[in-house]
């Protein structure tokens, strides 16, 4: 993923709710997530953003995950697709 798409990832999800569809790791199965970095959504999940996300080469997204209601992450060059909820 270009540096351009990641950003537009990463100000999507601090802006609300994003579903992001990527292949695991470990199954190669693809996973749909309804995920954010939203701290108003996190708040109302009693969640707080204790997650650096500063570096410029970051290859994994951490993410609250919605339906998990929990923190999980994703490698960018596993993305399929993403889209704003």
């Amino acid at each position: 993923m270009e540096k351009i798409e990641r950003d537009k990832l990463l100000a999507a999800l601090f802006k609300g709710t994003v579903t992001v569809t990527f292949r695991k790791i470990d199954t190669d199965e693809i996973r749909v997530m309804p995920c954010t970095l939203n701290p108003d959504i996190l708040k109302a999940n009693g969640v707080e953003m204790t997650i650096d996300l500063s570096g410029d080469n970051m290859e994994h997204f951490p993410v609250w995950s919605l339906d998990k209601e929990a923190w999980r992450s994703f490698r960018l060059s596993t993305v399929e697709g993403w889209e704003v909820l």
